[in-house]
């Protein structure tokens, strides 16, 4: 169905499996810890800058990057693994500077960005020296159907003026953030078909009129330092030179962006869910009651070989879009992409709560890395579309196999 993995692949699999355990998970409790201590949670803790700087130096650095930057990148199918290894951590990625939102919007800027645009905003994030957001989602209107969208950039002269309000802008709250990829629409009223009145923008976050208005937290979690902020656009102006790719071009870029960035968040939820089966399994084997230890109870059994071919199924998955991906273009691979991204987040949010109910009541407390996982891994069967519009897509497709043949049946 598709080609083993590459010695390639593997070799960088070993490597960024041997850096996670050398220096990231040890990290995780001095990660948290700076950022609880810290004056401002907002701001970067410490050990990440020491983090990337390792990395950096080991050459493990941009692994994310597509072919069409770099000739000599990782394809989408040995790419999977590696971004696998390093979503086991919930601060791995970022450590490796191959973290959402950072890698789709360097992605969206190698595609669509003009070269001034590369070199202002794409080489800064490539360097790890500052972060970005993008700006999609609206408190007033359902946002899973981006035609929706209600805020407006409408072009003045040599400008184009911004109004609107965003909230789920995650990394907006980070110091580090300093540019917004905006959606929103040219075309307010409405001359255009539906998919060709949005536009997405460039807009600094210093930019007057850029208003941060508050951090969102998941199931009580902040996620700090980089968060999820409701943002206000209020007559913010940028100029006309600021626009991606042209007027209402914004689903388009989208269907560019957000391709990529789907499949990337699946390969991050198997190793979560690898992860939590381990931390099932070592408490399984570790904890007594009743007389057994708990792995010897038959309902933890059933759940240990039920994750274990979950994941295994998610995984295969996962590889055979990314190969589809790589070899027919995303378009192409748009179901694969659809069906990975319902099922990779279910899979993982099933496999983690297992492992907290194996882990009693300290699976919910702060006290091991499952509940956290769990909220992280509950927000990804919204973001990027969620399930049901997925689902609805892969319905349409498989139902379009049939549109000739009607009725028949053999």
């Amino acid at each position: 169905m598709f080609p083993p993995q590459s010695e390639r692949s593997k070799e960088l699999c070993r490597r960024v499996a041997e850096f996670m355990e050398a220096h990231v998970y040890p990290a995780e409790g001095v990660y948290k810890r700076q950022v609880d201590e810290a004056k401002d949670r907002w701001d970067a803790p410490p050990v990440m800058a020491e983090l990337k700087a390792k990395a950096k130096a080991a050459g493990l650095w941009n692994m994310f990057l597509p072919k069409r930057h770099d000739p000599d990148a990782l394809t989408n199918l040995e790419y999977a693994p590696v971004c696998e290894v390093m979503g086991r951590s919930p601060i791995g990625p970022e450590s490796f500077n191959c973290s959402a939102p950072d890698t789709g919007n360097m992605e969206t800027l190698i595609l669509y960005a003009t070269d001034a645009q590369k070199k202002q905003w794409l080489e800064p994030l490539m360097e790890g020296k500052i972060r970005s957001c993008f700006a999609m989602t609206e408190p007033a209107v359902a946002s899973s159907d981006a035609t929706n969208i209600r805020t407006e950039i409408r072009r003045d002269g040599d400008h184009y003026v911004i109004n609107g309000r965003k909230w789920w802008t995650s990394g907006a709250m980070d110091k580090r953030c300093k540019i917004a990829i905006v959606m929103g629409l040219t075309d307010p009223e409405g001359v255009n078909p539906r998919h060709k009145r949005q536009s997405m923008i460039l807009v600094p976050l210093d930019t007057p009129g850029v208003k941060l208005i508050r951090p969102l937290s998941v199931f009580g979690y902040d996620d700090a330092p980089h968060g999820h902020a409701e943002v206000l656009f209020e007559n913010v102006r940028v100029p006309a030179s600021n626009i991606l790719l042209g007027e209402g071009r914004g689903f388009e870029i989208a269907q560019g962006r957000l391709g990529p960035g789907r499949i990337h968040h699946c390969m991050r939820s198997i190793g979560v869910a690898e992860r939590a089966l381990e931390s099932l399994c070592h408490r399984a084997v570790a904890r007594t009651a009743f007389g057994r230890t708990i792995a010897e109870h038959g309902v933890n059994r059933h759940w240990i070989a039920e994750s274990r071919m979950e994941i295994d199924q998610a995984r295969l998955l996962t590889l055979y879009a990314a190969h589809k991906m790589d070899t027919v273009g995303n378009k192409a691979a748009r179901a694969e992409i659809a069906m990975i991204k319902v099922v990779a987040p279910n899979v993982a949010q099933k496999v983690i709560d297992r492992a907290i109910q194996v882990h009693g009541g300290g699976g919910v407390s702060q006290e091991f890395h499952l509940a956290s996982a769990w909220a992280h891994t509950r927000t990804l069967r919204l973001a990027d579309g969620p399930d049901e519009v997925h689902r609805e897509t892969i319905a349409k497709m498989e139902l379009a196999k049939y549109a000739a043949t009607g009725a028949n049946v053999r």
